[in-house]
């Protein structure tokens, strides 16, 4: 198994720092971080008070029992849930949190630890950016998306019926915890589901990484250690030096959005009934062929790319019902849409973008239609 460089193999947890100039914070990453939480909570301090905010899925599994182990480590902490799921993703749920939340007393020194996916991340880090016009955020992310992705980089969002993360802000987490132990309670499709944006790390700025996925898919789909963590801290440290050079998306942050333009419309096409790391990974098809189409990225970059998506058993087709009409009509509603011209990350080569609005409406289409029947 090949290692980057920059990863410790000699350590069990590790660390990535996001080095804003007025809000670095760091990632933990590892096995075991979250039965170790409430002392790091103690020796920081962070918050005199916390509210964990969470689906009703992980509520179940993890909310729960992260509710007593701070409770017993005498942590001032309540628990709101709401229901779980995409169409949970709205206006509505955030302002009834809020409710709730002025009901528990919160105020401006309550923080809000975001436990779950990317859906809850989302709305708990909006929610924490709006309320009392901002309290501290700490991520606790337990799906592989959102600790490879969603968690890091302070943007939060949701939806509106015309779009995805329509409505949202930039704000920064004081600290994020990646347990990949948590990992082991998703089902395999959810790991897939985050694979799609590590493979969008390597297309955007490691060879080695996505080398590193053709190598040790499998190891990684079952969830080996010291794999998982590799793949994680990969890709926490792109986004972050990302991120650190661009924090509120003026430039050079839109290279993550790699695969996100088209596969927003696939998702909002089918009505968020296909997960968003399956969306993306057909919008880096799509993206991928129009990168061809133009002469700027080698075909058989694009034959690895929908090979490891292959291997990785996640799909490189646009479904049968989604036309290639509605999905471009989606698109001119793209929040980095302007003027009517659509802003797309294309590659030229596997490490390599470019950002364009350069694309007609008839080399999107041909590319949708290609990727069709691929």
């Amino acid at each position: 198994m090949d290692i980057d460089k920059n990863f410790d193999t000699q350590h069990i947890w590790h660390t990535v720092t996001v080095p804003l100039l007025a809000n670095a914070y760091d990632i933990l990453i590892g096995p075991g971080i979250l039965a170790e939480l409430e002392g790091d909570l103690k020796e920081k301090f962070l918050a005199p008070r916390y509210i964990i905010i969470t689906d009703s899925n992980v509520e179940k599994y993890l909310g729960t029992d992260l509710l007593n182990l701070l409770r017993q480590a005498r942590i001032q902490v309540d628990l709101l849930a709401f229901a779980a799921g995409e169409k949970s993703k709205n206006i509505a749920t955030v302002i009834d949190l809020a409710r709730r939340m002025v009901a528990l007393g919160a105020d401006r020194q309550t923080a809000i630890l975001a436990l779950g996916g990317g859906v809850a991340g989302d709305i708990a880090a909006f929610l924490a950016s709006i309320y009392m016009r901002g309290i501290p955020l700490i991520q606790i992310p337990t799906t592989l998306l959102a600790q490879v992705d969603s968690s890091v980089g302070g943007k939060t969002g949701v939806d509106l019926p015309e779009g995805k993360n329509l409505i949202g802000t930039f704000y920064q987490p004081r600290r994020v915890y990646a347990d990949i132990r948590a990992l082991t309670t998703l089902p395999q499709a959810e790991v897939r589901n985050g694979l799609a944006e590590v493979v969008k790390y390597g297309m955007i700025k490691s060879p080695e990484l996505f080398e590193f996925l053709e190598k040790n898919g499998q190891g990684i789909l079952d969830l080996e250690p010291r794999a998982t963590a590799h793949v994680v801290f990969s890709s926490c440290s792109i986004k972050a030096e990302v991120v650190a050079a661009d924090e509120r998306e003026g430039n050079l942050r839109r290279i993550l959005n790699f695969g996100h333009t088209v596969g927003h419309a696939v998702e909002a096409a089918a009505l968020y009934q296909i997960p968003h790391g399956e969306a993306v990974a057909i919008g880096m098809v799509v993206a991928s062929r129009i990168s061809v189409a133009k002469g700027l990225m080698p075909r058989g970059d694009l034959e690895r790319l929908v090979s490891l998506l292959e291997g990785l058993n996640l799909p490189r087709k646009i479904p049968q019902d989604l036309h290639t009409e509605k999905l471009i009509g989606l698109l001119q509603h793209d929040k980095k849409a302007k003027a009517g011209r659509i802003s797309f990350v294309l590659c030229k080569g596997i490490g390599q973008t470019l950002i364009t609005d350069e694309v007609s409406k008839e080399e999107l289409a041909s590319a949708i239609d290609s990727t069709r029947g691929l």
